[in-house]
C-alpha cells in the first residue's frame, strides 16, 4: 500500500475556464490530505484566480518556455525548480506531452495523468481518457489513484472582501451609482468567433436593458476584445461601463461577483461568474453545454441544438444558425427575470 502523499504538485489547466473547472481538484485533495503540502503550478497570468486559494501552501507561478532550441535555459530553471520542490506526487490536468515530461524531469515521483500524446511512459498512474461528461468531472477522475472518490465539490473562487470593495472603484470612475443593478455582457471568447453572438444582438440587447431598466451594464472583455467591444457599446445610451482591456484577473472576478446577472458567451468569464455563484445567460453554439457548460448552472443555458451543432470549430463556415437562432427577446426576457 502506498504511502499518502505528503507534498503534492498540482499542473492547473491554461484556459481561465479550464483552470476554474478545475479547481474542485485541489478541495478534494485538501480535505483528502489535511497535512500535505499542496502546490498549485499554473501559468501567469492566470495563477492570480488562485492567489487566495485556501487549499493550497504554495502557487507556483511560471510563463511558458521558449520553443527556441538555442534558449532554453528558461526550460532548464523550470525543471529545476520542479526538481528543488522534491515533490512526491503530481498530479497533471493538463493533456500535453511537455507537461508530463517536466514532471519527470524534474523527479516528480509519482505522476499521476490521462494517457494521451505519446506520453504514457512518463507517468506512473496512466488513466484513460473517459467517454463525453462535463470536465469538471473528468478533472475529478484524475484523483481516483489516489483514493479519493468522485465529489460534489463545486468550482470556487476565493477573493477579498478589500479586493471587492477595491474593484468597485473601476465603477466609480465610470459613473457607477452604488446600489443600482449591474447586468454584465461578455460578448467574447478566447477560442474564436463561432463561440460568440453577434455583436450587433449584444448591442441590441444592451440598449434594450438600458431602456427597459435603471440597470447599468458593464461590458468585459481582455485586450484582444477591446476594439469589438468598443464598437458594440459606441453610441449607446449612458450607463454603460467599458472595462475590456482595463481589468486584472482578479479585479475581473471582483466586479463580476457584483453583477445581478451576466450575459456571456462560452467563456472563461462565464465559469468564473458560475464559481462565484452569479446568475447567468450562458449562449451556446459551437460548444457542448455538456462537456463545458457553467457548472451548476445549466439552467441558464440557451442552446439551439441545430443539426450541426456542436461543431467545435473556430469559425463557422456556413450561416452561423446556431448563434442566429438565438434571439435578443429570448435572451432579454432570461436576463430580466434577475433584474
Amino acid at each position: 500500500m502506498r504511502a499518502s502523499p505528503q507534498n503534492i504538485l498540482v499542473r492547473m489547466p491554461n484556459w481561465i475556464g479550464d483552470l476554474v473547472m478545475a479547481t474542485p481538484v485541489l478541495t478534494d485533495l485538501r480535505q483528502a490530505f489535511p497535512k500535505a503540502s499542496i502546490t498549485a503550478m499554473c501559468r501567469t497570468p492566470l495563477c492570480e484566480l488562485l492567489a487566495k486559494d485556501e487549499s493550497i501552501d504554495e502557487l507556483f507561478c511560471f510563463t511558458r518556455p521558449s520553443n527556441d532550441f538555442l534558449r532554453r535555459q528558461d526550460l532548464r530553471d523550470l525543471i529545476a525548480k520542479i526538481a528543488a520542490g522534491k515533490y512526491d506526487t503530481g498530479v497533471l490536468l493538463t493533456n500535453s506531452f511537455s507537461s508530463a515530461w517536466w514532471f519527470w524531469q524534474g523527479k516528480v515521483q509519482r505522476r499521476i495523468g490521462y494517457s494521451l500524446h505519446f506520453r504514457r511512459f512518463l507517468l506512473t498512474d496512466p488513466l484513460s481518457l473517459p467517454k463525453k461528461e462535463h470536465q469538471v468531472i473528468t478533472y475529478k477522475r484524475l484523483l481516483a489513484p489516489l483514493g479519493i472518490s468522485l465529489s460534489q465539490t463545486a468550482p470556487r473562487l476565493f477573493l477579498s472582501g478589500e479586493e471587492i470593495a477595491q474593484s468597485k472603484t473601476l465603477l466609480y470612475q465610470r459613473g457607477y451609482i452604488q446600489g443600482t443593478t449591474l447586468i454584465g455582457i461578455n460578448p467574447g471568447a478566447a477560442y474564436g468567433s463561432a463561440k460568440c453572438w453577434p455583436p450587433d444582438r449584444f448591442r441590441a440587447l444592451a440598449l434594450r436593458l438600458l431602456l427597459e431598466t435603471d440597470a447599468y451594464v458593464v461590458f468585459f472583455g481582455d485586450a484582444s476584445t477591446a476594439m469589438l467591444v468598443k464598437e458594440i457599446s459606441h453610441g449607446l445610451p449612458e450607463r454603460v461601463i467599458d472595462l475590456a482591456g482595463v481589468t486584472s484577473l482578479r479585479e475581473l472576478a471582483c466586479i463580476i461577483k457584483d453583477c445581478t446577472v451576466l450575459v456571456t458567451n462560452d467563456s472563461g468569464p462565464m465559469h468564473i461568474g458560475a464559481a462565484l455563484g452569479v446568475p447567468l445567460v450562458a449562449l451556446f453554439g459551437s460548444t457542448d453545454e455538456e462537456l463545458t457548460g457553467p457548472y451548476g448552472q445549466m439552467e441558464g443555458v440557451i442552446h439551439k441544438k441545430v443539426k450541426c451543432s456542436p461543431c467545435f470549430k473556430r469559425v463557422c463556415p456556413i450561416d452561423f444558425p446556431c448563434m442566429k437562432g438565438i434571439t435578443v427577446d429570448e435572451v432579454v426576457e432570461k436576463v430580466m427575470a434577475y433584474v
